[in-house]
């Protein structure tokens, strides 16, 4: 339900079409939301037929009609609720990454090491450019600021880990049995 909060909650601000709608949240938001064109479009569809949007056409010169998307009372409802609903929980930070970590002893020391040097590359290089993102006077640099704290400190621990194994002291204590 985050994705249509996310819509939802963008449509708060004034009627965009899905373009606008796309667009903005690849510049603005995708270090956080992943949420394809075609997911938005058939989310914006689904949201129509439970009346949290309507859409009127629009035509631009010799453009094709574009679909502009309206938050309704009962649209603006559903986003209290969800919002409410999504402040109020919490949801543990899950990655697919983390689970090779549990394995690391299977890697000699040094390799691990460099393997992990190549993440903490991607790390800081996705730090970089949130860092480098505009301010924002709204909520959404709540949102920035969270993102970076957590990356921060996923950059603090992977340090630390790879010094670890720079001393020799993780990583091929035991390799394990196939």
């Amino acid at each position: 339900m985050e994705r249509e909060m996310l819509l939802l909650g963008l449509l708060r601000n004034g009627e965009m079409h899905g373009y606008q709608l796309n667009d903005y949240i690849e510049r603005t938001l995708s270090f956080c939301a992943d949420v394809k064109k075609a997911t938005a479009y058939f989310l914006l569809d689904k949201m129509e037929g439970r009346g949290w949007v309507t859409a009127s056409e629009h035509r631009e010169g010799n453009r094709p009609p574009r679909k502009v998307y309206h938050l309704t009372p009962s649209g603006e409802a559903e986003f209290q609720r969800l919002l409410r609903e999504n402040l109020a929980n919490f949801a543990s930070a899950r990655s697919a990454a983390d689970i090779g970590l549990a394995f690391l002893g299977a890697l000699e020391a040094s390799e691990a090491r460099e393997l992990l040097l190549r993440r903490r590359e991607a790390l800081a290089s996705e730090l970089d450019s949130i860092r480098a993102a505009p301010r924002h006077g709204s909520g959404v640099q709540l949102l920035i600021d969270h993102q970076i704290n957590y990356l921060d400190s996923e950059l603090r621990w992977l340090d630390g880990t790879i010094a670890t194994l720079g001393k020799g002291t993780a990583g091929s204590r035991h390799k394990e049995k196939r």
